[in-house]
């Protein structure tokens, strides 16, 4: 009586199993769209599964799987190096089964799954020819042993039937059965395309950063000084020419020439040093044309020179963007047209007299 118990509890656990077993891969087809983490726990959780389950429930569950087009590839090739009498609807009729992956197994496993194979609805130009040098190869090796089910006779000695093809775009390429990669030869491709999606990625990275913090050298689409100009404004700064300055700096920014006077007015020098650095003048030259213009930024202040604290405080693309905005504004208040004739031209020079005393009187 108690070896009836145990058969009958046997046969429970087996049912729980095949329950557990299905209701599993009811789940997964029920996800249309199935995430990484979806796939990766499918496939960790059928093997143990299928391995434990009954004959029965085994060929019901790779029933279901072989209409689902998300079965994980591991999954898949598991299920298909099963005996032919359970992959065989997988083999016939499974969408997830890549040429590559029938051509590995067609080779591995033998005339019968190589048989299930053929029976597909569509095959693809390439893995048709790839088909037909296995079987010249099985040929071969029939040759030299006995069979015993007539499986490889049938199939080499019968004349070959229509197989439907699905239509490919591309060229036909033929593959023989050597250049099927091995496993050692498919990690190693799949670890090279892993480094050239890692480089592809880095140069991305790359370029962005460079889009968002470009280099110093890079002054494409900004405002920056020639040396022609740069040389008239050290000369006219050598000779505290305050009027041609004002008019070599206004043609520099493109500006009017009040607010090129407007700058020069800036007793601290702080403005004079903003629109030098933020046109890309040397270091050397602004501070010649500082201390030419403002001689008390070369006073000592804590050991160093006022100047060169000044010109340190200052970023280079905070002057880029003041100077626009100068600009702007200039713009919008002080309308100028370069090209007209200057009938002022001797107002301007009482102007320019008048920021030269005006600097004397109050520099330092």
């Amino acid at each position: 009586m108690n070896d009836q118990f145990r058969a009958l509890e046997n046969t429970r656990n087996d049912r729980n199993k095949d329950v557990v077993l299905m209701a599993t891969v009811s789940s997964f087809e029920s996800i249309e769209r199935p995430a990484k983490a979806d796939l990766k726990q499918f496939a960790l959780l059928f093997q143990p599964l299928f391995q434990s389950s009954t004959l029965e429930a085994r060929r019901a569950a790779v029933a279901a799987l072989s209409q689902s087009p998300n079965v994980p590839e591991p999954v898949a090739f598991f299920i298909a190096c099963q005996p032919i009498s359970i992959s065989a609807p997988f083999l016939t009729a499974s969408p997830c089964l890549t040429d590559e992956l029938m051509l590995t197994i067609a080779r591995t496993q033998g005339k019968a799954h190589t048989r299930a194979i053929v029976r597909r609805e569509a095959l693809s130009p390439a893995m048709i020819d790839a088909l037909v040098g296995l079987r010249f190869s099985l040929q071969d090796n029939a040759a030299h042993s006995t069979d015993q089910d007539g499986v490889a006779h049938d199939m080499m000695e019968a004349p070959p039937r229509a197989i439907p093809v699905r239509e490919d775009p591309a060229p036909i390429k033929k593959i023989e059965l050597a250049e099927i990669p091995t496993e050692t030869e498919a990690a190693t491709v799949a670890e090279a395309a892993k480094r050239k999606r890692e480089e592809a990625l880095r140069q991305t990275l790359i370029a962005l950063d460079q889009h968002l913090h470009r280099p110093q050298h890079d002054r494409q689409g900004l405002r920056s000084i020639n040396p022609v100009q740069e040389a008239l404004l050290v000369r006219f700064a050598r000779t505290r020419e305050a009027s041609a300055f004002a008019t070599a700096l206004s043609d520099t920014l493109s500006s009017s020439r009040w607010l090129a006077e407007r700058i020069l007015l800036d007793l601290s020098g702080r403005q004079l040093a903003t629109a030098l650095l933020g046109l890309a003048m040397t270091l050397p030259d602004i501070t010649f044309v500082l201390s030419r213009f403002y001689p008390h930024l070369t006073e000592l202040e804590q050991n160093e020179p006022r100047i060169a604290r000044l010109i340190a405080s200052l970023d280079g693309r905070e002057c880029q963007r003041q100077i626009e905005a100068w600009l702007r504004a200039d713009q919008q208040t002080y309308q100028t047209h370069r090209d007209d004739p200057k009938p002022g031209q001797d107002a301007h020079q009482e102007e320019g007299n008048d920021i030269i005393a005006y600097l004397k009187q109050h520099r330092g």
